[in-house]
């Protein structure tokens, strides 16, 4: 699980958050001005970049939020079942499948080179080399 802490005020649309253990991409911050004795809120408005679930909390301003380090890779596709690909890393020769996205079902085929990123402990196909 590889993160690093960012400060909740300066979070902006598209940037990347941990909320609930999933991965977030922030859609929408809404700054609340500080009480007479308290913080600045901020509310985040997040969708899970895995599951695609919405997620909303409020914390202080001041707060730091945990943000993911997403890895880009590349692989190559060995062999394919169903929406699922078994891939192999170019750099470590590391064999494992993934899930073949629905919007990019079309163009994986065998032998073919794909883009995947490592989102905390999650490995997502994002697009295909090449084409």
């Amino acid at each position: 699980m590889t993160t690093k802490p960012v400060s909740v005020g300066s979070l902006k649309k598209g940037n990347y958050v941990v909320i609930e253990g999933a991965a977030c991409i922030v859609s929408d911050t809404q700054t609340s001005r500080p009480g007479k004795h308290g913080h600045a809120k901020v509310r985040l408005t997040a969708v899970g970049m895995v599951d695609g679930k919405k997620r909303v909390i409020v914390l202080p301003g001041h707060d730091n939020i945990d943000a993911p380090i997403v890895e880009k890779k590349i692989a190559q596709v060995l062999s394919i079942s169903g929406d699922t690909a078994n891939v192999m890393d170019s750099e470590t020769y590391e064999t494992f499948d993934l899930k073949i996205p629905e919007d990019i079902k079309g163009n994986v085929v065998e032998g073919c080179n794909v883009l995947y990123w490592i989102i905390l402990s999650d490995k997502v196909m994002k697009q295909v080399q090449g084409s």
